[in-house]
Protein backbone atom coordinates (compact mmCIF):
# COMPACT_ATOMS: atom_id res chain seq x y z
CA UNK A 1 0.00 0.00 0.00
CA UNK A 2 2.76 2.57 1.12
CA UNK A 3 4.76 1.48 -2.29
CA UNK A 4 1.48 2.71 -4.26
CA UNK A 5 1.01 6.26 -2.45
CA UNK A 6 4.43 7.12 -3.36
CA UNK A 7 3.91 6.33 -7.14
CA UNK A 8 0.72 8.37 -6.90
CA UNK A 9 2.78 10.97 -5.23
CA UNK A 10 5.61 10.99 -8.01
CA UNK A 11 3.04 11.19 -10.73
CA UNK A 12 1.41 14.23 -8.93
CA UNK A 13 4.64 15.84 -8.72
CA UNK A 14 5.56 14.99 -12.53
CA UNK A 15 2.22 15.90 -13.58
CA UNK A 16 2.37 19.87 -11.87
CA UNK A 17 5.83 20.19 -13.25
CA UNK A 18 4.70 19.65 -16.54
CA UNK A 19 2.01 21.82 -16.68
CA UNK A 20 4.51 24.40 -15.15
CA UNK A 21 6.72 23.98 -18.13
CA UNK A 22 3.46 24.60 -20.37
CA UNK A 23 2.40 27.27 -19.13
CA UNK A 24 5.89 28.94 -18.96
CA UNK A 25 6.22 27.95 -22.95
CA UNK A 26 3.33 29.99 -23.50
CA UNK A 27 4.80 32.99 -21.53
CA UNK A 28 6.46 34.83 -24.53
CA UNK A 29 8.72 38.18 -24.10
CA UNK A 30 6.77 39.88 -26.86
CA UNK A 31 3.07 39.60 -28.53
CA UNK A 32 2.07 39.32 -32.07
CA UNK A 33 2.02 43.27 -34.16
CA UNK A 34 0.60 44.12 -37.02
CA UNK A 35 1.64 42.44 -40.62
CA UNK A 36 3.86 44.65 -43.01
CA UNK A 37 4.13 44.02 -47.09
CA UNK A 38 6.94 45.99 -47.97
CA UNK A 39 7.13 46.16 -52.04
CA UNK A 40 11.02 47.22 -53.49
CA UNK A 41 10.74 49.29 -55.99
CA UNK A 42 13.76 50.59 -58.26
CA UNK A 43 12.36 53.53 -60.84
CA UNK A 44 13.61 53.42 -64.45
CA UNK A 45 16.20 56.66 -65.17
CA UNK A 46 13.99 59.96 -65.60
CA UNK A 47 11.24 58.57 -63.74
CA UNK A 48 11.21 58.93 -60.12
CA UNK A 49 9.02 62.16 -60.50
CA UNK A 50 6.71 60.62 -62.91
CA UNK A 51 5.79 57.44 -60.74
CA UNK A 52 5.81 59.30 -57.70
CA UNK A 53 3.47 61.10 -58.93
CA UNK A 54 1.10 58.01 -59.67
CA UNK A 55 1.87 56.98 -56.34
CA UNK A 56 0.63 60.61 -54.67
CA UNK A 57 -2.43 60.06 -57.24
CA UNK A 58 -4.25 56.71 -57.74
CA UNK A 59 -2.24 54.81 -55.61
CA UNK A 60 -2.67 57.03 -52.25
CA UNK A 61 -6.55 57.18 -53.56
CA UNK A 62 -6.81 53.06 -53.17
CA UNK A 63 -4.76 53.06 -49.95
CA UNK A 64 -6.95 55.39 -48.20
CA UNK A 65 -10.39 53.66 -49.27
CA UNK A 66 -8.81 50.45 -48.23
CA UNK A 67 -7.88 52.53 -44.89
CA UNK A 68 -11.69 53.27 -44.97
CA UNK A 69 -12.23 49.82 -45.41
CA UNK A 70 -10.69 48.95 -42.43
CA UNK A 71 -8.72 46.60 -44.73
CA UNK A 72 -5.28 47.81 -43.84
CA UNK A 73 -3.64 50.11 -41.09
CA UNK A 74 -1.47 52.18 -42.74
CA UNK A 75 0.83 52.42 -46.03
CA UNK A 76 4.05 54.23 -46.25
CA UNK A 77 6.80 55.66 -49.08
CA UNK A 78 10.05 55.49 -48.31
CA UNK A 79 13.44 56.74 -51.08
CA UNK A 80 16.46 54.99 -50.29
CA UNK A 81 20.27 55.75 -52.16
CA UNK A 82 20.42 52.05 -54.34
CA UNK A 83 24.19 51.13 -54.67
CA UNK A 84 23.80 49.38 -57.85
CA UNK A 85 21.16 49.45 -60.49
CA UNK A 86 19.95 46.02 -59.29
CA UNK A 87 18.97 47.49 -55.66
CA UNK A 88 15.57 49.50 -55.07
CA UNK A 89 15.32 53.64 -54.48
CA UNK A 90 11.74 52.99 -53.10
CA UNK A 91 9.91 50.86 -50.42
CA UNK A 92 6.19 50.92 -50.31
CA UNK A 93 5.14 49.58 -47.13
CA UNK A 94 1.28 48.56 -46.20
CA UNK A 95 0.24 47.65 -42.83
CA UNK A 96 -2.41 45.24 -41.70
CA UNK A 97 -3.51 44.64 -38.50
CA UNK A 98 -2.33 40.87 -38.66
CA UNK A 99 -2.14 37.46 -40.70
CA UNK A 100 -6.45 37.20 -41.16
CA UNK A 101 -6.38 40.59 -42.55
CA UNK A 102 -5.16 38.56 -45.91
CA UNK A 103 -8.07 35.80 -45.90
CA UNK A 104 -10.09 36.72 -48.72
CA UNK A 105 -8.17 40.21 -49.42
CA UNK A 106 -8.36 39.72 -53.54
CA UNK A 107 -12.61 39.96 -53.47
CA UNK A 108 -12.23 43.36 -51.42
CA UNK A 109 -9.16 45.01 -53.32
CA UNK A 110 -11.03 44.17 -56.19
CA UNK A 111 -14.40 45.83 -55.60
CA UNK A 112 -12.34 48.92 -54.64
CA UNK A 113 -10.56 48.62 -57.76
CA UNK A 114 -13.81 48.19 -59.66
CA UNK A 115 -14.87 51.18 -57.90
CA UNK A 116 -11.87 53.50 -58.36
CA UNK A 117 -10.80 52.57 -62.14
CA UNK A 118 -13.97 50.97 -63.42
CA UNK A 119 -13.11 47.48 -64.21
CA UNK A 120 -10.35 44.90 -63.53
CA UNK A 121 -9.19 44.92 -67.44
CA UNK A 122 -8.68 48.44 -67.13
CA UNK A 123 -6.65 48.48 -63.69
CA UNK A 124 -4.59 45.48 -65.43
CA UNK A 125 -3.67 47.78 -68.49
CA UNK A 126 -2.24 50.57 -66.20
CA UNK A 127 -0.14 48.52 -64.13
CA UNK A 128 1.71 47.56 -67.97
CA UNK A 129 2.09 51.45 -68.23
CA UNK A 130 3.61 51.83 -64.70
CA UNK A 131 5.67 49.29 -65.84
CA UNK A 132 7.90 51.68 -67.85
CA UNK A 133 7.98 53.56 -65.09
CA UNK A 134 9.57 51.46 -62.86
CA UNK A 135 10.60 47.40 -61.90
CA UNK A 136 9.54 45.65 -58.74
CA UNK A 137 12.48 43.95 -57.56
CA UNK A 138 10.69 42.26 -54.60
CA UNK A 139 8.19 41.51 -52.05
CA UNK A 140 8.91 40.87 -48.42
CA UNK A 141 5.71 40.40 -45.81
CA UNK A 142 6.69 40.38 -42.12
CA UNK A 143 5.30 40.39 -38.55
CA UNK A 144 6.23 43.31 -36.08
CA UNK A 145 6.50 41.39 -32.58
CA UNK A 146 6.37 43.89 -29.48
CA UNK A 147 8.78 43.24 -26.62
CA UNK A 148 6.73 42.72 -23.46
Amino acid sequence: MRLNYRFASCLVVIAALSLGRVATAADRPYTEGPVSDVTSIRTEPGMFDDYLGWLAGPWKQEMEAQKKAGIILEYRVYTTLPRTPNEPDLYLEVIYKNWAAFDGLAAKLDAITEKLVGSLQKANAEMVARGKMRRILGDEVMQQLILK
